[in-house]
């Protein structure tokens, strides 16, 4: 039961506690191996001891000119993909996630974007050149150096403290443009390159201008390169507020029949329809359809950290199925040739037949359409080597690869929460019975109420606030907060919340002892997603300074009026 009297101090409450300036930056944190990371250091070891070994016999980075994959990829954070013709808004829906500006954004209406950017969480903001990325011994972007200078020169790290960059690595690429002039002078082979970035990919966001939705003939061809990745494909209708309902029904109809005409999946790709950026709508005609769907697609992004474990086995999957594929093409190949006379012929004659060759090996090994290379660059690669150098198949590591499939893979699985955990086993893998951080779970996201014509917080629209009486809105500390909003923000807050470091500095400023501090916490932390939001901050600077300055003991739960509006429902209140 809380004690009332907390609750009569909160309506006359002046918090005193003042807020620590110059509060370091420690971005992270000291974080407890959690599922993910246990579960990413058992596929690495299944990759380095089983796959890799297959994967140089038979040259899969050559066939499927995907490099063979480093530890540190397996460690990367999710990434997502942003790709769209130019001037769409990609940079500028960047800019909407971090809340702020990050080195190297360029944003107008004609191609500003002419590299490929990857946004980076760090302590400080610096711009890093593409060839210092390449080589980061910590970084997932080794296997870029294959693209040569010409590409590097255009590839840069952004780097910039962000509460988002601290769970994901956002990717912005060059605007898409059209005709055969632009791709012969990009000096790399653009396609390739999203290739790349797109196997590696959480999530590949398509983004779509409501004005100009003809698919040129390059962004057809990366669209055609993300096949067999269509799980992780979102797209994007922006700029919609710009048109009328009748015409965003039509333009909407257009956008799908396009994507029907250029992607193979039988499958309708998820289309987000709104306008992705901090300014508010052109007109408030489909405010609450637009909100609708933003709010689908931060939820969508919001998610990605706490998927990055099934989507490393998913991704690592897919590779094995598609390794042992080739490897059994190449054996069957081998020992097709002759073991004397004409072996330039019947290599020339199995190449000319190899779809055949495909539907023999599918029938032989009982193998699945879906897992086979692309018939026409396969071949091309074919012709560039000789038959009599492949190495015949290798049944102890095709078995090896069966196990891995049937097996290794599927206990991984029951390491994850699934519907059949009791709460004990729930709570294991979840990380919190072993004090697993939960630093990387949440993906702070932008507050959008006031671009679609609402006001951000209730409270706003009296300024007087609300009365004691209309115990749903009524806050007791909403002085107190009108008056800590200038240190909070003081602070540095990150997308709407400070760190867990920033927070815990502040409350070990107030000079109280570590056992007050720790049920401060448990009491501010509503959410307990280890951040401190403005509300959570000023519910502990308030609990601080009762302690200080009245001398009252810390309650064992928070009265109802103390609680913010926005997080009573947390509370059970």
């Amino acid at each position: 039961m809380a004690d009332m009297s907390w609750a009569n101090d909160a309506s006359g409450a002046a918090v005193t506690v003042a807020p620590v300036e110059g509060v370091s930056v420690a971005v992270g944190g000291d974080e407890v191996a959690d599922r993910t990371s246990i579960i990413t250091g058992r596929l690495k070891t299944i990759y380095r001891k089983v796959v890799l070994p297959v994967e140089k016999r038979y040259r899969y980075d050559y066939f499927y000119e995907s490099p063979l994959l480093t530890d540190v990829e397996f460690d990367a954070k999710p990434q997502v993909l942003l790709i769209g013709q130019y001037s769409v808004g990609k940079t500028s829906f960047i800019r909407y996630l971090l809340g702020r500006d990050f080195p190297g954004q360029r944003i107008g209406p004609e191609p500003t974007t002419d590299r490929f950017t990857v946004l980076l969480n760090g302590p400080e903001e610096r711009a890093i050149p593409g060839h210092a990325l390449s080589v980061h011994p910590d970084l997932p972007f080794k296997g870029l150096e294959r693209f040569g200078t010409s590409f590097l020169s255009r590839f840069e790290g952004s780097q910039l403290p962000s509460s988002v960059l601290r769970s994901l690595t956002l990717v912005d690429t060059p605007g898409v443009l059209s005709g055969e002039k632009q791709r012969t002078n990009r000096g790399y082979d653009f396609t390739k390159v999203v290739a790349w970035f797109a196997e590696r990919a959480d999530l590949i966001v398509l983004l779509f201008d409501a004005h100009k939705l003809d698919i040129s003939d390059e962004l057809k061809g990366a669209i055609d390169v993300l096949k067999g990745h269509e799980d992780k494909i979102r797209c994007i209708l922006n700029k919609a507020d710009q048109i009328d309902r009748q015409q965003l029904m039509r333009v909407y109809g257009a956008l799908l029949w396009s994507l029907g005409k250029t992607m193979t999946s039988p499958e309708v790709v998820r289309v987000y329809v709104g306008s992705f950026w901090q300014e508010p709508l052109t007109t408030q005609d489909n405010a609450e359809l637009f909100e609708a769907e933003e709010k689908d697609l931060m939820k969508d992004l919001a998610v990605l950290p706490r998927q990055s474990a099934v989507r490393k086995i998913n991704e690592l999957v897919k590779r094995i199925r598609k390794v042992k594929t080739l490897a059994h093409i190449l054996g069957y190949l081998k020992s097709q040739m002759p073991s004397l006379m004409g072996k330039e012929k019947k290599q020339q004659k199995l190449i000319n037949d190899l779809p055949n060759v495909f539907r023999s090996v599918m029938k032989k090994y009982n193998l699945a359409p879906g897992d086979f290379p692309d018939i026409t660059s396969f071949s091309s690669k074919l012709r560039e080597v000789k038959f009599t150098d492949l190495h015949s198949l290798s049944q102890k590591q095709m078995d090896a690869l069966d196990d891995v499939l049937n097996s290794d893979i599927p206990s991984l699985m029951e390491e994850l929460p699934s519907e059949k955990d009791s709460p004990e086993t729930l709570r294991a893998k979840m990380g919190t019975a072993s004090g697993g951080s939960r630093g990387n779970a949440e993906v702070p996201l932008p507050k959008t109420a006031n671009k679609f014509g609402k006001k951000a917080d209730t409270h706003e629209s009296n300024p007087f606030g609300y009365a004691q009486d209309d115990t749903d809105h009524y806050w007791a500390l909403q002085d107190s907060a009108d008056r800590l909003l200038g240190s909070f923000e003081s602070l540095g807050p990150e997308g709407g919340f400070l760190s867990t470091q920033k927070a815990r500095d502040v409350l070990v400023k107030t000079g109280l002892g570590r056992d007050e501090l720790r049920k401060i916490w448990n009491l501010s932390d509503m959410d307990g997603d280890g951040y401190f939001d403005f509300h959570e901050y000023v519910v502990a600077m308030f609990l601080c300074d009762a302690v200080i300055q009245k001398g009252r003991p810390i309650p064992t739960e928070l009265p109802t009026s103390v609680v913010p509006p926005s997080k009573r429902h947390l509370m059970g209140h």
